[in-house]
């Protein structure tokens, strides 16, 4: 083999261990790790991902270095240290359409993807689900205004998604029209963290690979508290941010103010910038529960 051939195997293979670290880093992220925070085994990975197991060890490299994953001899690969997750019991849940609503702005949504297939093992355990068993999928991009705002990917339960059409899907949307069809959406989990776009999400996004993105989660469940639906948003992070308000802090007797950052303390107002930003605001109760 040449150099040429070389350096190329060498450039092929280090982007494919980006691509794997990035997934990775999304799980981990969200929690989607086994008990005590293991990971999958490198051929697990490998066939997930359809990469040599050279390729998977690169990747898991990258991400030690980073300080997020670590090996245990014998026992395979582990998120390194503890995840804190702080739980706030949230008196209402908006969504961003209705902040589009509010704010004046049209939003459309385009279906890209739309099918039943088996559950990814990681939908499978957020909807309760068994191995193999069927969900419908919907990947689509939304936009405000003929701008890309997110990219949400949604799974439903194969008897419930049966009766979701792709125009549906489309509009007025999966949810909403599960919740037509007499299904009861009593409660949302939601998780946010940190992403960064892949290719497909970029193709779709108009940005490039490696833009920052919010990834949101949610898990919706009805009144018994049985699983309905999960859906993925990708926002373009300088169009799209999360506002919470806290109430009774005081009562509480916290030692700092909550949340990551005071935003009165810094002297800052949020002034609206071309592109339009939604601002998605979600009011807490004053009872928070913290794990």
């Amino acid at each position: 083999m040449d150099l040429y051939a070389t350096c190329m195997v060498v450039r092929v293979t280090g982007a494919r261990a980006a691509a794997v670290a990035a997934d990775l880093r999304e799980r981990i992220a969200l929690g989607d790790v086994g008990p005590n925070g293991a990971l999958e085994s490198e051929a697990a990975l490998g066939d997930r991902h359809g990469v040599s197991r050279v390729t998977v060890r690169r990747a898991l490299d990258l991400l030690r270095a980073e300080g997020l994953v670590e090996s245990r001899r014998g026992a395979g690969w582990f998120v390194a240290g503890a995840s804190v997750h702080q739980r706030l019991a949230l008196g209402t849940f908006r969504h961003a359409g209705s902040a589009l609503a509010e704010a004046g702005l049209r939003a459309s949504r385009r279906v890209v993807e739309f099918g039943f297939r088996p559950a990814p093992d990681r939908v499978a355990g957020s909807l309760r689900l068994g191995e193999g068993d069927e969900v419908l999928h919907v990947r689509s991009v939304r936009s405000v205004d003929g701008t890309p705002l997110d990219v949400a990917h949604e799974w439903v339960p194969g008897a419930l998604g049966a009766r979701v059409s792709r125009s549906d899907a489309q509009e007025p949307g999966s949810w909403a029209t599960l919740q037509a069809h007499g299904a009861r959406i009593d409660r949302v989990r939601q998780t946010v963290t940190a992403a960064v776009a892949t290719e497909e999400d970029a193709d779709l996004l108009g940005v490039a690979p490696g833009s920052a993105l919010l990834l949101v989660r949610r898990v919706a469940h009805d009144a018994s508290g049985a699983p309905v639906a999960l859906a993925d948003h990708r926002y373009l992070a300088s169009r799209f941010s999360l506002e919470v308000e806290f109430a009774g802090w005081s009562a509480a007797g916290a030692g700092e103010p909550p949340g990551l950052r005071d935003a009165a303390a810094e002297g800052r107002t949020t002034t609206a910038t071309p592109p339009t930003t939604v601002t998605t605001p979600t009011r807490t109760t004053t009872t928070e529960e913290t794990s």
